[in-house]
């Protein structure tokens, strides 16, 4: 466990006689990667998440509901039970025709036992293929945030892991420098063990 004086803020910009070239690189590595950092995941995420939160506002404006029928029984036996919303849900085909006046069938979920014919809410895009039911107002600006924060986190990891291998790199250049020069100054200094 190495010994570690009290901390010192902002001790890579004071003054020391003893500091070298390499030292003041690395300074303005960290200051440089740290700002690159936050700025690249902020962009990104504030990009992200406004993407997205204009594309799911795009489907609520465009996505629609329309009625379809049951091309025919839904498998199953019909609930004895008149809750809708606690029955079985199977899946089945249904049928609609979109605003052009094509043709679409597609799988939904029904409560068992439905008769063919019986009326279902599909949504259905600008072309009338199906989709699943957009989500809120609150859910997309959820999701925008989540969708947001990854990308933020992903963006801001590129510049900080290249900082890392930087740094590195400079402190291995440091070592080599310290070992070169010890091992020309050390024996000078007296009898040297080993």
């Amino acid at each position: 466990m190495a010994l570690r004086g009290p901390k010192v803020w902002l001790w890579r910009w004071r003054r020391n006689p003893l500091k070298r070239r390499a030292d003041r690189v690395e300074a303005w590595v960290v200051l440089g990667v740290g700002l690159l950092t936050v700025c690249a995941g902020m962009l990104a995420g504030t990009a992200v998440s406004r993407s997205v939160e204009d594309g799911l506002a795009r489907e609520r404006v465009e996505w629609r509901p329309l009625v379809a029928r049951l091309a025919e029984r839904a498998p199953g036996t019909a609930s004895r039970n008149h809750d809708v919303s606690r029955a079985e849900q199977v899946w089945a085909e249904v049928v609609w025709t979109a605003a052009d006046g094509s043709p679409h069938s597609g799988q939904v979920r029904v409560p068992a036992g439905s008769a063919a014919g019986s009326p279902v809410t599909v949504w259905t895009d600008s072309e009338g293929r199906q989709v699943t039911r957009p989500v809120t107002e609150s859910q997309a600006r959820v999701r925008a945030w989540l969708i947001g924060g990854v990308a933020a986190i992903s963006a801001a990891a590129v510049p900080l892991l290249a900082g890392r291998a930087v740094r590195g790199r400079l402190e291995r250049r440091r070592i080599d420098q310290w070992d070169a020069e010890w091992s020309r100054f050390g024996p000078m200094w007296g009898r040297t063990t080993g």
